[in-house]
């Protein structure tokens, strides 16, 4: 799934970063998904989540999004005649993008709620597929760059998905890999919104980015870099206009997000499974 609006609050109750409390996605303080049952939160299966989320998904500033866009969008340049896989797409966020400067490409999600979003762009309406992201419908060595944004914590077979990147992206090909921080997820940024008067968390797995990175590699991929991010001026308006000023500073003093560039290894890797997508 594209990045979900992950929640800064300080577990001496600061409120969350967000513009409007219809879809308002808040933060249970650190370490606490039993404290945030207790505030009336429900934790709830990935699944479930985006498909309750998806109407007002694309509605709300993020500034985990800005952040990692700021990073990121300098590296994605000169990308025509390459091909693309978003995998774990949500509403198509970078697909789009991507596709809008010339590539060709594709994207894949397990949510038929935010894929029926995603579909309304125009850009990428008819290059979307509905698959989880270990067991991909494509042939291999078929794509030369792949984003996987603000997903890693929902895919709980992380191995199995690394294989099957490795099966369809080409020897050589950029893999590029952002997350919520570590470090955020210890102080208490989680993944969550609100759906009417109901509050909701989404489930996440957690991982190190020592484990992120081993895993990696043991399914084919070198790590060229491993970037901690921390917000800065550029998110400062979306803290403002959601009247969280005062908060701002305070979730500067860490990273927030996590971006790794890989590289794949060695040759392709055959399963003779059919490709849907050979014009992408």
């Amino acid at each position: 799934m594209d990045a979900a609006v992950h929640r800064f609050e300080e577990a001496q109750g600061r409120k969350p970063v967000n513009r409007d409390a219809r879809d308002k996605p808040e933060m249970t303080p650190a370490g606490g998904q039993n404290l945030s049952r207790a505030r009336g939160e429900r934790l709830i299966p990935v699944a479930e989540g985006y498909e309750r989320w998806a109407p007002g998904y694309d509605d709300a500033p993020n500034p985990l999004l800005a952040c990692e866009e700021r990073y990121l969008s300098p590296l994605l340049v000169s990308l025509h005649y390459k091909r693309i896989l978003d995998l774990a797409c949500g509403t198509g966020r970078w697909l789009d993008r991507l596709l809008k400067q010339g590539s060709s490409g594709v994207g894949v999600d397990c949510s038929p709620a935010m894929l029926r979003l995603a579909k309304k762009k125009e850009v990428i309406a008819g290059r979307l597929a509905l698959a989880a992201c270990e067991y991909l419908p494509f042939s291999a060595a078929v794509f030369d760059l792949a984003i996987c944004s603000f997903a890693l914590g929902h895919i709980s077979g992380l191995a199995s998905m690394v294989r099957e990147l490795a099966r369809v992206t080409k020897p050589g090909a950029d893999v590029f890999v952002s997350d919520l921080h570590p470090d955020a997820f210890a102080r208490g940024w989680r993944v969550g919104f609100r759906d009417g008067t109901s509050a909701y968390q989404i489930e996440t797995l957690p991982r190190t980015v020592d484990e992120t990175i081993r895993t990696f590699y043991s399914g084919g991929f070198e790590c060229l870099t491993s970037e901690p991010l921390c917000l800065r001026d550029p998110e400062r308006p979306i803290f403002a206009r959601a009247g969280k000023s005062d908060s701002f500073e305070d979730a500067c003093r860490s990273p927030a997000v996590l971006v790794c560039h890989f590289k794949r290894r060695g040759r392709s890797i055959d399963s003779g499974r059919g490709d849907e997508f050979e014009n992408a």
